[in-house]
């Protein structure tokens, strides 16, 4: 009984078990073979060619890109918030005139 339950759950295991992380091309899901050369890209993403590798490359800075920008518009409008409520600040009446202290 107890080499079924031990067959049981090896089987299970094999079933379920994620696929190894250079098994396939990052952006082409290509398969790569133990004889090729295997591009990666930050640490630990493999490409069948240095194309699918520059292509990502483009992806990730186009998107850093946009949220660069997109980081950039919320903090300008944070500012010119700032600004306006500054604005308003100044146009409190004010005395301007010398003040002496002995």
């Amino acid at each position: 009984m107890r080499s079924s339950s031990a067959g049981y759950y090896s089987r299970y295991e094999s079933e379920h078990q994620k696929p190894y992380f250079l098994d396939s091309c990052f952006r082409c899901h290509r398969q790569l073979s133990q004889n090729s050369d295997i591009y990666m890209y930050r640490g630990n993403t493999p490409f069948c060619s240095q194309e699918c590798r520059q292509e990502q490359i483009e992806i990730d800075e186009a998107n850093e890109k946009r949220l660069k920008l997109s980081s950039s518009k919320r903090s300008s409008s944070v500012r010119q918030n700032k600004d306006s409520t500054k604005e308003c600040d100044t146009n409190k009446a004010v005395r301007t005139g010398t003040v002496a202290v002995a």
